[in-house]
């Protein structure tokens, strides 16, 4: 992976004229990373080439995320027009890693994490964010249908499909609870652990630029039915009763919105890992399938996810979820 060729411009006329440029990551969109290495100082390059990539959401959520005590990266130098981001590093001890090798702090991690989530949701949000609400939810789970189902050539019901979910998800978009700022893909893989801070300001925030106005469970749901790592059932069980003795919303309808929100959220993931594969040629997402199902199972479990459970049950048969990706693993 090599940088633009722009890059190093960019980077000499905001005073980084001799550093490296060293491959960082990528991403499931078009956004690529880079370490900056000059000496002792340290950035990252995020090159989010228009028009696929807008950076200025990027921007926006790590200036608003800074101004409500938490660790977002500093912008250090910007070039819309090129879509490049000069951000600060936050180093490579991110917290999938550290949750591997010390299982043994799952609970602290998680911990800080829920009153992470309690501590934003408190605060105003963003204002002009876009919001998540009942029909781009729907939206989102057809994913299953259009993508999932075709290339395990299942022939299924999709208008039943929508429907069960618009029954589930109905009481959700009306459960009174407040809507807060979602950053949407809060999990342990887009989390970093800042050497030396303590707190709130141990956690670096990444990944949050497609950022909503949303129901305050979704990102629970998100880092705490992880698609890339196995979060135990007692450890989601506890971090969902943390979360509502901190906010204070009214716990039944907190709960019953959370099962719901984690069953679209991975359906709507089921589809996407798919998307990934057989449009983008992205194969590596296929090995995560079993977990997603996994997860989906869990959440079906749940009575008022009937309908939904009821469609599944109907239309993908068992050899067509988890065992039908056995072999990516």
């Amino acid at each position: 992976m090599t940088a633009p060729t722009y890059a190093p411009a960019f980077l000499a006329a905001h005073g980084w004229a001799d550093a490296q440029i060293l491959p960082l990551a990528g991403d499931a969109s078009f956004r690529r990373y880079f370490r900056v290495v000059d000496g002792v100082r340290r950035a990252v390059l995020m090159d989010a080439p228009p028009p696929h990539e807008d950076p200025r959401p990027f921007i926006a959520m790590a200036e608003y995320l800074r101004a409500q005590g938490l660790c977002a990266p500093a912008i250090l130098a910007r070039d819309l027009d090129q879509g490049l981001l000069l951000i600060e590093d936050f180093g490579d001890d991110r917290l999938r890693e550290a949750l591997d090798a010390a299982p043994q702090t799952e609970a602290d991690h998680y911990g800080a994490l829920t009153d992470l989530l309690a501590h934003l949701h408190q605060r105003p949000a963003m204002a002009d964010l876009p919001v998540h609400r009942l029909e781009q939810w729907l939206d989102e789970v057809m994913l299953l249908t259009d993508w999932y189902c075709p290339a395990l050539d299942l022939t299924v019901d999709r208008d039943a499909f929508r429907a069960a979910w618009q029954q589930v998800l109905t009481p959700v978009a009306e459960d009174g609870l407040p809507r807060v700022t979602v950053l949407r893909d809060f999990h342990a893989e887009n989390i970093m652990l800042i050497d030396g801070q303590s707190g709130l300001h141990h956690y670096g925030l990444l990944d949050f630029q497609d950022a909503l106005l949303g129901h305050p469970a979704y990102d629970l749901a998100s880092v705490l039915e992880d698609a890339r790592r196995d979060v135990t059932p007692a450890i989601e069980r506890q971090m969902i009763d943390r979360y509502i003795a901190a906010s204070g919303v009214d716990a039944r309808s907190f709960e019953a919105s959370y099962w719901a929100l984690a069953a679209q959220r991975n359906t709507r993931i089921l589809g996407v890992f798919v998307r990934l594969w057989k449009r983008d040629g992205k194969q590596g997402y296929r090995r995560f399938q079993p977990r997603m199902w996994g997860l989906v199972e869990r959440d079906l479990a749940h009575p008022a996810l009937a309908p939904v459970r009821a469609w599944f049950d109907d239309n993908i048969p068992p050899e067509k979820r988890a065992a039908a990706w056995q072999d990516a693993i």
